[in-house]
């Protein structure tokens, strides 16, 4: 009797053996990406520990460091004024030794047209507010999508949203990944893009008023206050997972933080 075999994706291989730290670009670096950044780093210290070379992280946001940020998101008193990019990005170097990088820019094209070369990574992870963003970035990965065979070739793109209560972590392959020959999986080389699957959702989705919180209090009214944590934890648990299992049956989740449901999404 035929069984329909479980449909699966496997890592590409040049994460799991590289001869160089794997190069992220974190965009973002608020709420959910600054907590994304300290999961990084904990990866980053796993994988070293397991003989892997490890993650070479580039933080992209323009944004300063209010007292609103304060409490929410990972910034203390003392970093107001400076850009939430170089503050958290100096932490992690000092605490760890690491060479990471911060943007203190946008990451999009330039006055000319132009992406910049550090827009080339490995892995993009987007933890941003807006989908214009989200899109924005879709453009820039999808014209990479046709650049093959050198060190950093974008691989994957894992992209964070959530609104007060609710949130979802969705990972997408930016091209095919080739995968293995498989007898006991049905694999899967290309998984969608959010802007592609989610798109017109995305966009029904946006918030009439994204302007920025000047407190804590209301930035508590617009997010809850462990909403950003815990996609963070969750998502890069996906991440994790892809690297220390060398492949993954879900592609991500969504997740109602008010009522603790999870809704994992399968590979299709």
């Amino acid at each position: 009797m035929n069984t329909e075999k479980t449909k699966v994706h496997f890592t590409d291989n040049y994460l799991l053996n590289p001869t160089n730290p794997i190069t992220v670009n974190l965009i973002g670096a608020g709420g959910t990406g600054s907590k994304v950044l300290t999961a990084l780093l904990e990866i980053n210290e796993s994988l070293i520990a397991l003989g892997h070379a490890g993650l070479s992280v580039r933080l992209w946001d323009d944004d300063i460091i209010t007292t609103a940020n304060l409490g929410r998101q990972r910034f203390f008193e003392s970093e107001t004024g400076l850009y939430k990019s170089v503050a958290l990005i100096n932490r992690v170097n000092r605490c760890i030794g690491t060479n990471w990088k911060a943007e203190n820019r946008k990451f999009e094209r330039d006055n000319f047209g132009m992406i910049p070369q550090e827009a080339e990574a490995t892995i993009t992870i987007t933890c941003v507010d807006n989908v214009q963003a989200r899109f924005n970035v879709a453009e820039i990965l999808r014209v990479f999508s046709h650049r093959k065979n050198y060190r950093d070739t974008p691989k994957y793109w894992l992209d964070f949203g959530n609104s007060r209560h609710t949130g979802q972590v969705l990972l997408s392959t930016i091209g095919e990944i080739e995968q293995p020959n498989s007898e006991k999986y049905e694999t899967v080389a290309s998984l969608p893009f959010v802007t592609e699957e989610f798109g017109e959702l995305l966009k029904q989705s946006e918030q009439q008023d994204d302007t920025p919180s000047c407190s804590l209090a209301e930035a508590l009214q617009k997010q809850d206050l462990f909403i950003n944590g815990s996609l963070a934890q969750m998502g890069c648990e996906l991440l994790w997972g892809l690297f220390r299992n060398g492949m993954t049956e879900n592609r991500g989740f969504f997740l109602n933080l008010k009522d603790f449901r999870t809704q994992p999404v399968e590979v299709v």
